[in-house]
């Protein structure tokens, strides 16, 4: 019997949205986009993306987040910042080797933007921001 094999598919317009990954001492962030084509109303403008994200803890010292900062860029360069205590109402404390993971939306008035920003985490020898590296909000019909 012949092996068929799939078609190999052509590029969009844009590639599928794209995440990222970032440790800054010992906090792994990594980020997983999506875009909510059922929360969407592109004829409107309105565009969804939601995203997950992961927050490592593989310092030696125990780490509570305690704020969040966003900068969010859409297509037409309009450029928002987001500031906030702790990730969706928690300020999770994290042993070294557990994780935190949160999923969370965010619109856009255009079919593709950016987010990138930092955590303010706290633990034993200080407060520092840990980098949550830029990733790729895209919509599959673009």
């Amino acid at each position: 019997m012949e092996q068929q094999t799939a078609p190999i598919p052509r590029a969009s317009k844009a590639p599928k949205a794209r995440g990222s990954v970032a440790t800054t001492r010992g906090i792994h962030v990594q980020t997983h986009p999506v875009y909510m084509n059922t929360q969407a109303d592109p004829d409107g403008q309105k565009h969804v993306f939601g995203y997950r994200v992961i927050i490592t803890n593989n310092s030696d010292h125990t780490i509570q987040v305690i704020g969040r900062h966003w900068t969010i860029i859409d297509a037409d360069g309009n450029c928002r910042e987001v500031d906030g205590e702790g990730i969706i109402g928690q300020q999770p404390i994290l042993e070294p080797g557990e994780s935190f993971e949160y999923a969370s939306f965010c619109p856009l008035p255009t079919p593709w933007g950016t987010m990138e920003g930092s955590y303010l985490i706290a633990n034993e020898t200080g407060n520092f921001q840990a980098t949550i590296a830029r990733f790729y909000l895209i919509a599959d019909n673009t």
